[in-house]
């Protein structure tokens, strides 16, 4: 069967696949489109076990929040080479799988690979054919969301950190401040919301390292407690969120700018994102 450069063309503008790649597979399926999208599969998985112990330290990472700022969902697909993460193609395929997500907020990484991609393809299954467009190993290997009464979302440019908000007000003052503390959860990477969602293991591992501190520094050992636990508090300041000095001035905490934005207003949750 001859194969015509329209049918060519519409093959690569459903996968994505190079021209040759295209024609070869429409060559090998005898014009059949549906067995030429399969084939171009089969070389994804034949690619993906081939390069599977390879590490993919670039990608992208893109927050959205949905448009009616309720919802918001925070990906990353890797890759291996910043040249592909800078591609156009790349870029459109990691906002497509945000597309996705945001319009079925699946619950966990493994929910949102078997979501449906298109009529032909799971999320899953396209990834693998994407492997064999592109060359690389491709990896889903981090996703969240956060359900709120106002969801913000920032990306910092480069897609190489991105946050996601959640606030207990769904009003514009919120969203405003809301786009400050993105920032702020940007700039500063807490651990936590507050001390209490800090984990035992840390909390533990902080006053043994205050108290070991405190006896290199040759204070008594029954101080080195007290010493310890202040040294705890200072911790819980700069690492958890509503405590941190707010970078755009430093005279407030993240809680008492929030305050004074609207009242009662404050962050419930929120997620940070980042390739290195």
């Amino acid at each position: 069967m001859a194969i015509t450069a329209a049918d060519v063309n519409k093959l690569r503008q459903q996968t994505g696949a190079g021209m040759m790649d295209c024609k070869n597979a429409l060559v090998e399926a005898n014009g059949d489109f549906e067995t030429a999208i399969d084939i171009l599969r089969k070389k994804g998985q034949k690619i993906a076990a081939k390069r599977g112990d390879n590490e993919a330290r670039e990608g992208l990472i893109i927050a959205q929040a949905s448009n009616d700022g309720k919802a918001g969902v925070i990906l990353t697909l890797n890759c291996e080479t910043d040249f592909v993460a800078k591609n156009d193609g790349y870029r459109a395929l990691v906002q497509s799988l945000v597309d996705i997500a945001i319009q079925n907020m699946p619950a966990s990484i493994e929910e949102l690979k078997s979501l449906k991609y298109d009529d032909r393809l799971t999320v899953d299954e396209k990834i693998t054919e994407q492997i064999g467009v592109i060359g690389e190993k491709l990896d889903l290997s981090n996703f969240s969301t956060i359900n709120a009464d106002k969801v913000v979302a920032y990306n910092h440019p480069g897609n190489q950190l991105a946050t996601l908000v959640g606030l207990n007000s769904g009003s514009d003052v919120a969203e405003d401040a809301g786009k400050q503390v993105a920032m702020q959860v940007a700039a500063m990477n807490p651990i936590a919301l507050n001390k209490d969602g800090v984990d035992a293991r840390t909390i533990e591992r902080e006053i043994e390292v205050g108290k070991e501190l405190a006896i290199q520094e040759g204070k008594p050992a029954d101080m080195a407690e007290k010493i310890a636990m202040g040294r705890l508090n200072k911790f819980f300041q700069e690492n958890t969120l509503l405590s941190q000095a707010f970078v755009r001035d430093n005279k407030l905490t993240v809680s008492e700018f929030l305050s004074s934005s609207e009242k009662d207003l404050t962050v419930t949750d929120f997620r940070r994102f980042s390739l290195s």
